[in-house]
């Protein structure tokens, strides 16, 4: 992959074969978010896991204490009362059956996270093969399937965020701005790597977390000492 001259002037900055402590890595990876707009902080956790097998899975959601940074628009299938109380939480759009055209033959993607009453599923359901793909299936797991809308639409505006494998068995989640001070950011990872520590499946073997990298948007990563990071 071809890096910019700006990428490759920044990574001269630091060893990246190094391996830092959490605080030092936040400090570097603030340093470098230099464009022009306000960079996302990320982290990238390779693990030990197989996601091929069902006993090997990791999802699961948590609340960041000082939230992402980003405004999220939430979309909540629901009825009746629910759908009044979602709307009351304040979730951007909320409905039914009507709005599984709209998502199919329009592509209306106006929304970052979708959150579904129990009895909304077989609706939601329909839409698997393009919402799945985009990550926006709700999941009891995530939280995102609950009879509670309210509860589920503030903690999305809060700062939940959800984190799984992806097919390489790497997660991969924001953890703020990079306007946010190095305590908000470490609190945030501190957060997000205790949940999935509490989220090891018993199955796995050897190392659980290979190799953690903090990174900004348009900055070169920079690696974690993992061995301080497990319980």
């Amino acid at each position: 992959m071809k890096r910019g001259k700006r990428y490759l002037e920044l990574a001269k900055k630091y060893d990246r074969a190094n391996l830092y402590d959490v605080a030092e890595a936040i400090s570097l990876v603030k340093a470098n978010a230099s464009a022009k707009f306000d960079e996302t902080i990320e982290a990238h956790i390779r693990t030990g896991c197989d996601g091929r097998h069902a006993d090997q899975q990791i999802r699961g959601a948590v609340v960041l204490p000082h939230g992402t940074g980003k405004q999220v628009r939430v979309l909540v299938f629901a009825k009746g009362a629910k759908a009044d109380e979602a709307l009351a939480a304040g979730a951007e759009y909320v409905g039914g059956e009507e709005l599984i055209p709209k998502i199919q033959n329009e592509n209306w993607f106006e929304f970052d996270v979708v959150v579904a009453t129990p009895d909304m599923m077989g609706v939601v359901g329909r839409l698997g093969r393009v919402l799945g793909p985009k990550g926006l299936m709700p999941n009891p797991k995530a939280g995102t399937v609950t009879m509670d809308v309210t509860k589920a639409v503030n903690d999305i505006k809060a700062g939940k965020i959800e984190y799984r494998l992806d097919k390489t068995n790497i997660i991969h989640v924001p953890l703020g701005k990079a306007s946010f001070t190095e305590e908000q950011i470490a609190d945030n990872f501190q957060t997000l790597i205790d949940a999935i520590n509490k989220a090891k499946p018993s199955a796995v073997k050897g190392a659980y977390l290979k190799s953690v990298i903090l990174t900004s948007t348009m900055g070169p990563g920079v690696r974690l000492n993992v061995g301080k990071l497990t319980n």
